[in-house]
């Protein structure tokens, strides 16, 4: 075991055991008694029926977390990666052709190892507490469509990056920083009219009461807003939810059709607002910008460390290589990667907030917290999270953090 496999094993162990402390800490931080604040306006009889979810949720979670680091702790320990490597490399030398191979398996390997696990969290546990409405039939059409996803668009762009490896060598990391927020930018733009269709139906919301109402509240909010669309959310789970979408022409307001028939207008509307703030604060932008930021320095990163047969010998292989490089650096890098994670759970949380605030300023705040409320008794949300798991996990404040901003 040389320096780097030891690094390697202690990076994995310290955060599969760093993620079972947070775990276990806030499914024992439930709270018998409701808070104050919602003492009255909060279902006794729901918020059991959310901690018996959170416990058995958490439990199952758990278990999957420790069955998954087992496994990927007996691949690097009895040269699993190093196989796999001399498998690929039998079937061709080409680094573009070893890497699809290489990740490839890898990738279906773990999604079909991951299918019985997933199969009882949706079919069972989700079923339990009535949130499931996804058929066999749609679980296999999304999974067959997720694959084909993968090869259509996920091979081609990883075949060019690694093209770009071989091809410009130091100057790698700057041609592929700008191929990939070219490609991230681009997604955004069209990922409601190119990948959503593919698993939803949306279809323009209809004329009445409820799109002159968002109409005229975005007028009021300054927000320029030509498309309203409703999405069949409840193809697969109860759960709601609403989202923007787009730049530009391509802007458009999402809205699951569980969420139009479990909130008013009003809270609708204090529901939209909330996201329009979003867009009128920058928030989105200033993320991408950020995320586009982070990524360029990821990858220069490693390209000061790519092909360094110290990363190659680590797992017991001669021969460097693009795939093993980056497997390699991906967990050298984690501990990097888990504080740029708490910075932007952070910064997202803030913008919550802010977007909170907006919404109130336009009138909602009542309406935004009988939202809050009600869409997590829907969903059993965890009215008490351990202070620890917010900060480290949480991209939401939680929801008595929430209101206690917008009611005071």
């Amino acid at each position: 075991m040389n320096t780097i496999f030891l690094l390697i094993i202690i990076f994995l162990t310290l955060g599969f055991i760093s993620d079972l402390i947070l775990d276990l800490l806030n499914v024992n931080h439930i709270q018998p008694e409701l808070p104050n604040l919602l003492a009255q306006k909060y279902n006794k009889e729901t918020y059991r029926k959310s901690q018996s979810y959170l416990k058995e949720h958490s439990r199952f979670g758990i278990l999957v977390s420790i069955i998954s680091f087992i496994a990927v702790l007996l691949l690097f320990l009895f040269g699993g990666f190093s196989w796999l490597n001399n498998l690929v490399f039998s079937f061709s030398s080409n680094p573009i052709i070893t890497a699809l191979l290489f990740f490839g398996i890898l990738g279906l390997v773990s999604d079909l190892a991951g299918i019985p696990f997933d199969i009882y969290s949706t079919f069972v546990i989700e079923e339990k507490y009535g949130f499931n409405k996804t058929t066999p039939q749609t679980y296999i059409l999304d999974k067959l469509k997720s694959w084909l996803l993968a090869l259509v668009i996920g091979a081609p762009l990883m075949a060019f990056i690694v093209w770009l490896y071989t091809l410009t060598g130091s100057w790698f990391w700057l041609l592929a920083w700008v191929t990939i927020s070219f490609f991230s930018i681009l997604l955004s733009f069209f990922y409601s009219t190119l990948i959503v269709p593919l698993f939803n139906k949306q279809q323009p919301l209809e004329e009445g009461d409820l799109r002159m109402a968002i109409e005229e509240m975005s007028r009021k909010a300054g927000f320029q807003l030509a498309k309203i669309f409703v999405i069949n959310g409840s193809k697969r789970s109860t759960k709601a939810n609403a989202y923007f979408a787009g730049f530009g022409s391509k802007r458009r307001i999402v809205l699951y059709d569980t969420l139009i028939n479990d909130l008013t207008t009003s809270q609708i509307l204090a529901v939209l607002a909330h996201e329009i703030g979003h867009y009128k604060k920058k928030h989105i932008i200033f993320t991408m910008i950020l995320s586009v930021l982070q990524s360029g320095i990821l990858l220069f990163l490693f390209s000061l460390v790519s092909g360094n047969p110290a990363l190659a010998n680590a797992l017991h292989i001669d021969q460097p290589s693009f795939h093993i490089s980056i497997l390699v650096f991906g967990i050298l890098y984690s501990p990097i990667s888990m504080i740029t994670g708490l910075f932007f759970n952070y910064l997202s949380r803030r913008f919550e907030y802010q977007a909170d605030a907006f919404a109130a300023n336009l009138g909602y705040p009542e309406d935004l917290s009988d939202a809050l409320i009600g869409l997590s008794e829907k969903n059993l949300g965890n009215l008490t999270p351990h202070p620890a798991y917010v900060f480290v996990h949480y991209s939401h404040p939680p929801i008595l953090h929430r209101l206690q901003h917008l009611l005071r």
